[in-house]
C-alpha cells in the first residue's frame, strides 16, 4: 500500500470501484432459478426475463456465427457470396482464444463485428439496420446481466469489435484468393499448369 499514492492511482481506483459496483447491481440475472431449483443468492423477478437474457447472450456466441457462416459458403452458390462468406469467417479466427477470458467481453466484440460487416455488405432497409444496433448493444449489455462481465469489459468489447471490423476490411480477400482457398479445401486444386514434356 503507498502511503503518498498519485493523483492518477487514485482515480484509476475509483474508477475501477465504481465499474464493480454498477456491475453487481446490473447483474438483476445472477442466482436466477432454473429448473425449479435456486442457482444462487439472488432472486429477483422471474425467470422470462433471465431466459430472455440468456438467449440474447447466446446469439453472441462464437458457435451460432460459426456455423451460420460455413451453412451460408456451402450453399452459396455466387463467388460474390463465397468471398463475404470467407471473410467474415476469417474475422472470427482469433475469437477461438478470445473467449476464454472475460477482458475484453468478447459477445459484445464479436456482436459489434457481425452487425458492422452485416451493415456493410447488405443492402437493407433502415428499420433491419436500427435493429443490427440494437441487438450488438443488447448482447454486450446480456452478458453484464448475466454477472458475465463488468460494465468495461462490455465497452472495451465494443471498441475491439469496431477495430476488429476495420481490420477485417483492411485485409479483405478478393474473390480469386477466396476461391483459390476454396478449391485448396475441397482438394479439387489443380495448381498451376506446367508445360508438357516433349
Amino acid at each position: 500500500m503507498q502511503l503518498n499514492p498519485s493523483l492518477r492511482g487514485i482515480a484509476i481506483n475509483s474508477l475501477l470501484a465504481i465499474d464493480i459496483s454498477l456491475s453487481k447491481r446490473l447483474s438483476v440475472c445472477v442466482g436466477r432459478q432454473t429448473g425449479g431449483k435456486q442457482t444462487g443468492e439472488r432472486q429477483t423477478g422471474g425467470n422470462t426475463l433471465s431466459s430472455m437474457v440468456r438467449l440474447l447472450a447466446l446469439s453472441g456466441h462464437f458457435l451460432p456465427w460459426i456455423l451460420i457462416s460455413v451453412i451460408s459458403l456451402w450453399s452459396s452458390n455466387t463467388a460474390a457470396g463465397q468471398e463475404v462468406m470467407i471473410n467474415l469467417l476469417m474475422g472470427f479466427l482469433d475469437y477461438i482464444a478470445m473467449d476464454t477470458y472475460s477482458f475484453p467481453a468478447a459477445h459484445a466484440s464479436r456482436a459489434i463485428l457481425v452487425s458492422k460487416f452485416l451493415l456493410n455488405h447488405l443492402v437493407l432497409a433502415v428499420p433491419l439496420r436500427i435493429l443490427l444496433y440494437l441487438w450488438a448493444l443488447l448482447v454486450g449489455v446480456s452478458r453484464v446481466l448475466l454477472g458475465k462481465h463488468h460494465l468495461s469489459d462490455m465497452g472495451c468489447g465494443f471498441a475491439l469489435g469496431f477495430l476488429h471490423f476495420s481490420l477485417v476490411e483492411s485485409v479483405w480477400l478478393d474473390a480469386s484468393t477466396c476461391q483459390t482457398l476454396l478449391s485448396i479445401s475441397t482438394m479439387s486444386w489443380t495448381g498451376p499448369s506446367s508445360p508438357s514434356a516433349p
